[in-house]
């Protein structure tokens, strides 16, 4: 994984490292659809109007742009395919759409485009009218469940930091309303439809894009099983699985996220990179500054302590609990060890299925990867 030799594509933000970056997969012309066609991992798909903020967010994301310098963005004329794969979870591709596409011309590859979609993101304005908006949103959602009934579909309502709490409030209602109304007198209610607020400004677009990777994670219910072990057994109040380069969760217990709880978790991420790749030790062959023996302690000053430890070079387990709680520090850190096996087998696990796709089509590939995950659990059960 490194980013691509073209500097002005990608430029390094801030202290944070070129190696943690993710691979771009080029640019593509509209209407050479056809040549699209990769290895079969989920795409996400970003579609909306021009200067909608599609690409901002692209940028902020998945390659550490500063919100600010996304001003100087040009306007997106072809399309633009992110390789997103520094996990054996976090492998899905972005696929960022030039707004004035036309869905009813003839060129346009529908099958192509929408055959492999994992999930397919409408990005609207909210600072501009979005009557027109709506429209084209309404004939991608109909374009793209004609070709794939399974498509996640997902609304980012944009740029809502320049709005009030009530303003946001009152413009995500009526773009919920308008869309499930056409979508009704369009006989497409069956089409479910998930509502995001989102700022590039704030931690709101991790957040959602955190909402949209998990649900192409077909070992979420797994993962969300290990951590509910983990937290009840450890006296831990909240743990959220990172991917650490995008800062998007892939995994949290089955409690309610608090935003602010997120937000520290995000802050502590950032810390932990910029220190190590100060003063940690660098390997001449490996990100020898970031590693899966890397871990962070802070306290607040409200007796709440945050506890990261890396699950591996790309994931970290980042703790929030109570100062009394992390007394018992020795088997918060044993309960850790045992974690951290139980993902490695689901890990185990998500690469054999990919090297044995053809067994996994018959009953007896899909029953060895059930009867794998289970034994991932069962293994969680030596935590203390």
């Amino acid at each position: 994984m490194a980013f691509p030799n073209d500097d002005e594509n990608y430029p390094a933000v801030g202290s944070f490292p070129r190696e943690f970056g993710y691979s771009s997969g080029g640019e593509y012309d509209v209407n050479g659809a056809g040549t699209l066609v990769s290895e079969e991992k989920p795409r996400i798909l970003l579609m909306g109007l021009q200067g909608s903020g599609k690409s901002s967010i692209q940028k902020v994301v998945f390659h550490k742009m500063s919100p600010n310098e996304t001003l100087f963005l040009e306007n997106t004329t072809k399309i633009v395919k992110d390789d997103v794969s520094n996990s054996s979870f976090v492998q899905f591709q972005i696929w960022d759409f030039p707004g004035q596409i036309d869905f009813l011309d003839p060129s346009f590859d529908s099958e192509t485009i929408f055959g492999g979609c994992g999930a397919l993101i409408f990005v609207i304005d909210a600072q501009d009218e979005y009557s027109v908006a709506l429209d084209k949103l309404l004939v991608t959602l109909s374009k793209a469940y004609a070709v794939n009934s399974n498509i996640r579909f997902e609304v980012f309502i944009h740029k809502v930091d320049g709005l009030s709490e009530d303003n946001k409030i009152e413009t995500q209602g009526e773009i919920h309303q308008k869309t499930n109304q056409d979508l009704m007198h369009s006989k497409l209610d069956n089409i479910n439809v998930c509502f995001y607020l989102t700022s590039i400004y704030d931690h709101s677009i991790f957040e959602a894009f955190s909402k949209v990777v998990q649900k192409l994670i077909p070992q979420l219910p797994t993962l969300e099983n290990l951590l509910n072990i983990f937290i009840s057994n450890s006296g831990i109040d909240k743990a959220f699985l990172f991917d650490v380069v995008s800062k998007i969760y892939i995994a949290t217990d089955s409690s309610a996220v608090d935003m602010q709880s997120y937000e520290l978790c995000c802050d502590m991420i950032d810390v932990v990179i910029d220190v190590s790749c100060i003063y940690g030790c660098k390997d001449e062959t490996e990100n020898g500054a970031f590693d899966e023996q890397s871990s962070s302690i802070i306290k607040l000053n409200n007796n709440t302590v945050l506890y990261l430890r890396e699950v591996n070079k790309f994931l970290a387990l980042v703790c929030i609990m109570r100062e009394d709680s992390f007394e018992k520090q020795g088997i918060i850190d044993y309960n850790f060890h045992v974690f951290r096996q139980a993902i490695q087998e689901v890990f185990n696990i998500h690469r054999k299925t990919l090297e044995s796709s053809e067994e996994e089509k018959s009953p007896g590939g899909i029953n060895m990867r059930s009867s794998l995950t289970n034994d991932a659990i069962r293994k969680s059960s030596n935590i203390v």
